[in-house]
């Protein structure tokens, strides 16, 4: 990443340096994920879309450690072995709004409340930003070579009340403080890297 791209990381000491941890990475380009495990302070285990895992780039995703997710149904297997990476005390990445759109946290699914609440993790909310500000001129699928992204790590919270409940209810209350919490990071993301795109 720093190879090919100017990032430019704010706020990774904010990442608790042990102990489990959920990232919430908003999602509008193919790089944020690739982004976020290059530059974070700790090895980050993503939910990766299994249509990705095909080929050499499979073979090299599972090798880093990363986790194949089957999106159209509950994916047992991938949801054991997310709660594994927490269990160990390990980083578990998630782009909470499911799939690559607009990258503002506007409509969360409620897989990261269940980790979270699940597994008592903190989450550290970290917005990527600059990777859509436009295409580059080699390949127009990626940003331009040595232009600069930000990465902005938020501070860890927890999505639970505290009782330790989880019912769809609990669920979807912690569903909503995230939403909050992520929204609030993401606009504080933009004015501290200037990268302010909402009108006043």
């Amino acid at each position: 990443m720093y190879g090919l791209w100017k990032p430019r990381v704010l706020g990774a000491w904010r990442v608790p340096a042990t102990g489990p941890v959920i990232y919430a990475v908003n999602h509008a380009h193919n790089i944020d994920g690739p982004m976020v495990m290059g530059v974070a302070p700790r090895p980050t285990h993503f939910l990766i879309k299994k249509e990705a895992f095909i080929g050499p780039l499979g073979r090299f995703l599972t090798g880093i450690g990363q986790l194949k997710v089957d999106r159209h149904s509950a994916d047992r297997a991938a949801i054991g072995q997310a709660l594994g990476v927490l269990a160990d005390g390990g980083v578990l990445g998630i782009f909470p709004e499911g799939t690559r759109g607009e990258g503002d946290f506007a409509s969360l699914r409620a897989g990261l409340a269940y980790f979270a609440v699940r597994s008592g993790a903190p989450i550290v909310p970290v917005a990527v930003l600059g990777s859509t500000d436009r295409p580059g001129r080699l390949i127009k699928a990626l940003p331009p070579l040595r232009s600069r992204v930000d990465v902005v790590f938020g501070d860890p919270f927890d999505a639970g009340d505290g009782s330790g409940r989880r019912t769809r209810k609990a669920l979807d209350e912690a569903t909503e403080r995230i939403q909050k919490q992520l929204t609030a990071h993401l606009e504080n993301a933009r004015r501290l890297t200037g990268r302010r795109v909402t009108l006043e």
